[in-house]
């Protein structure tokens, strides 16, 4: 029997399927795909569940074709200003001098009793850090020697409505969301090395509608955040500032954009088409950077503002690493180092194995890492070591949400 996996990214712009088949050996490999454009979603939001249907189902009809099989459950990714993330902290005695699985399942009993509104369901718990005793910054608590054990944790929450209907969009279109992933998580998965997380890492996900942050340091998630501006923003600022059409304005930010005017020629012209039948006209791609550059710094500096209330800006070593479609806007690289005063890469979806040349972009990023996290959570790759205990976390709390609701 062949081991599956499929990743669906419903995003803003596009939904985005992923199907890949595990070796037996664990490895990974893609073998088919499919992309269609979405206009249902607004800010990473489903705001027509019709239009949000008819995109999964072209993209997944799209990936049933060149995968040559059916697509039944899915991972799906979760985004959205609605997305919540705090950090949490909790202590239990230990039992018997030495702790125990139980007494790790304890303390995070512990560390999640924080108030959580009805209206909320929780995504992930994510463990920080352990500390047992007076020794801190532990990653595997078992087995050792003790009579305190405190965990931290970071908690990340979605509206319940928003699951309901994301819920309902894939059941329309004839699937099962297995599980619901974060995207900045899933995204990290995908395009981050290990030791970037360890020396302390940020990754901003610029979409269509959202702009996705989160932030590693020591190798877990400190900080997470979703703001409601992206790449559309940037298109209905052109279309607006050169009296365009939308659908032109996405392609002159495409083909001609760039985030700051550093990288742009003083004489290139850019040939811009008309509004209701009139003739186009030639304008100078300096102009379409200065309608830009103001909205890149806009989100930049929000994004940086919310790294810098992670606690950990000041030991980001590994800098800052930018995917998403936005990212791929010339001079995005150039503009976020000016910002952040620290190094700043594209992201790849490098970690997974087999993914096709034409899928090696940093808007596929979020997909790929969906199908890894759904790996990990099989124990098929690498990633499993590190997200084992997440895994069996998320599993427990998704049955006590069930149970409660």
């Amino acid at each position: 029997m062949r081991n599956l996996l499929t990743g669906l990214d419903i995003g803003t712009s596009k939904v985005c399927a992923l199907v890949a088949e595990a070796s037996l050996e664990g490895d990974l490999a893609v073998i088919g795909h499919g992309v269609s454009p979405c206009s249902g979603l607004r800010k990473g939001v489903v705001v027509n569940i019709e239009a949000t249907v008819e995109a999964i189902r072209a993209a997944l009809d799209e990936a049933e074709k060149s995968s040559g099989v059916r697509i039944g459950s899915v991972v799906v990714g979760v985004a959205g200003p609605h997305i919540r993330g705090l950090n949490s902290h909790g202590i239990v005695a230990v039992r018997g001098g030495e702790v125990g699985a139980r007494d790790v399942d304890r303390v995070i009993d512990a560390a999640r009793a924080v108030a959580i509104p009805l209206d909320r369901q929780v995504l992930h718990i994510l463990a920080q850090q352990f500390a047992v005793d007076d020794q801190e910054g532990v990653r595997e608590p078992i087995g050792m020697a003790g009579v305190r054990l405190e965990a931290r944790i970071h908690i990340v929450t979605a509206a319940q409505s928003y699951g309901q209907n994301l819920t309902k969009c894939c059941e329309r279109a004839g699937i099962t969301p297995a599980e619901m992933v974060f995207e900045p998580l899933a995204s990290a998965e995908a395009a981050l090395f290990p030791e970037e997380r360890e020396l302390g890492v940020a990754l901003i996900d610029i979409g269509g509608g959202t702009t996705d942050i989160i932030v590693f340091h020591a190798g877990a998630v400190m900080h997470t955040a979703v703001l409601p501006l992206g790449g559309n923003h940037l298109t209905s600022d052109i279309a607006a500032g050169i009296r365009t059409p939308l659908a032109d304005a996405e392609r002159l930010k495409v083909s001609y954009g760039a985030a700051t005017g550093q990288v742009v020629r003083r004489d290139e012209m850019v040939q811009v088409p008309g509004v209701g039948g009139r003739e186009p006209k030639l304008i100078a791609r300096r102009m379409l950077t200065d309608i830009l550059e103001p909205r890149m710094e806009e989100i930049l500096a929000l994004a940086h503002r919310e790294i810098m209330r992670s606690g950990v800006a000041d030991s980001l070593a590994s800098g800052i690493v930018l995917v998403g479609g936005t990212a791929l806007l010339e001079g995005t690289q150039e503009l976020a180092e000016r910002i952040f005063g620290i190094p700043v890469r594209r992201g790849l979806p490098i970690n997974l194995k087999g993914m096709p040349e034409e899928l090696m972009k940093p808007m596929y990023t979020t997909a790929a890492g969906l199908l890894l996290c759904q790996g990990a959570a099989r124990g098929l790759n690498g990633a499993a070591a590190r997200y084992g205990r997440l895994g069996r976390l998320r599993t427990r709390l998704g049955d006590w949400v069930r149970d409660f609701f």
